[in-house]
């Protein structure tokens, strides 16, 4: 599978900026996931790619070749796209051996036989390949989505949000496959979601969109412990990180022009040093239990750690934990913390 680079990407729609001045490396065998919430620009750059749109300046490579002049059919791109696409009136055989019966391919029926049966094995349906794509479930529907593409064994997989259309468990079951297909076949994907989820348990990086610009690129645990701004730093972590004012934490040691600080719920202390809050709302949500906290007309949330007992009413000290805040200036850019370290 080959590198991807793409060189100063830029696409106006209008006056409207779609993708503005972008460049990021892919590398081959690379799990890339772009992030970012509707509007960001994630399905306009997947569309570039494709060569279903062409930049209005930039240039874009894979494997070396500069593919940015060229037609969607001599990418050697798949796109799986958010809805199922299939033709109903085929059978899942069909509809699966269909990309390899273009005049592009023209394989002997023995291969694409070969090649469908394979796929479909991996995919978990091959009991399937005589049903009519009508007589399918969501679920068995976007595999043989995700079958059509793998069957073509392309250069780079796109896929925009092919997930977010199915319920919670089969979301769940399909990322799962998504991910141990990704490493058996060393495919190199690029991804696009708005699901945090998503983006945490499949990438190997992933690229923050903002407005058509990348914020930051970085393996997950970077994205979540050492975002670039305050921005990033909302789009991973569920409860959101807590972006409170500066002045509510006086006995906080904070650098030069902090005016916010970004606490993650599992890094807020209770009964600590720090101001007193009223819990507001308690969740319990199974293995973890939330807890709003009302701190001088701010919400600010925390997990409970085992053992703790609190009721709606009750009177708390909060205080992040040692080491894990986060500075952000009036930007919202983030502050190196006291001492040179990153918090």
């Amino acid at each position: 599978m080959p590198e991807i680079i793409l060189e100063k990407l830029s696409k106006r729609f209008g006056a409207t900026p779609a993708i503005d001045d972008l460049s990021i490396n892919v590398a081959d065998g690379e799990f890339l996931v772009l992030l970012g919430p509707t509007g960001a620009g994630k399905t306009t750059l997947l569309r570039l790619l494709a060569g279903l749109e062409r930049p209005d300046q930039g240039r874009i490579l894979i494997g070396g070749a500069d593919v940015t002049g060229t037609q969607p059919a001599q990418r050697n791109v798949a796109f799986v796209f958010q809805q199922y696409s299939l033709y109903p009136h085929y059978t899942v055989f069909e509809n699966l051996a269909f990309p390899l019966r273009s005049p592009l391919h023209r394989l002997p029926e023995s291969e694409i036989a070969e090649r469908v049966e394979g796929v479909a094995q991996l995919l978990g349906i091959r009991d399937k390949l005589q049903n009519r794509a009508t007589r399918l479930s969501g679920g068995e529907m976007q595999r043989v989505a995700i079958g059509r593409a793998l069957v073509r064994r392309p250069a780079v997989y796109l896929m925009d949000e092919p997930l977010s259309s199915l319920d919670a468990k089969l979301r769940a079951d399909l990322r799962v496959e998504i991910k141990r297909i990704q490493v058996d076949l060393g495919a190199t994907i690029i991804y696009v979601t708005h699901d945090q989820m998503e983006a945490m348990t499949l990438a190997d990086r992933i690229g923050v969109l903002s407005e058509g610009r990348l914020v930051q690129v970085a393996t997950p645990r970077e994205i979540y412990s050492e975002p670039a701004d305050s921005y990033v730093a909302c789009r991973l972590g569920s409860p959101r990180i807590n972006l409170l004012p500066a002045a509510l934490f006086p006995n906080l040691q904070v650098p030069s022009g902090t005016t916010t600080i970004g606490v993650r719920p599992e890094d807020v202390l209770l009964n600590g040093r720090g101001p007193a809050g009223q819990v507001s709302v308690v969740e319990a949500l199974g293995a973890e239990t939330v807890i709003e906290i009302d701190l001088a007309g701010a919400q600010l949330r925390a997990l409970l750690a085992p053992g703790d007992k609190v009721r709606s009413g009750d009177s708390v000290h909060v205080a992040p934990r040692p080491g894990r805040a986060l500075f952000f200036d009036a930007q919202g850019t983030r502050i190196a913390a006291p001492g040179g370290g990153q918090r």
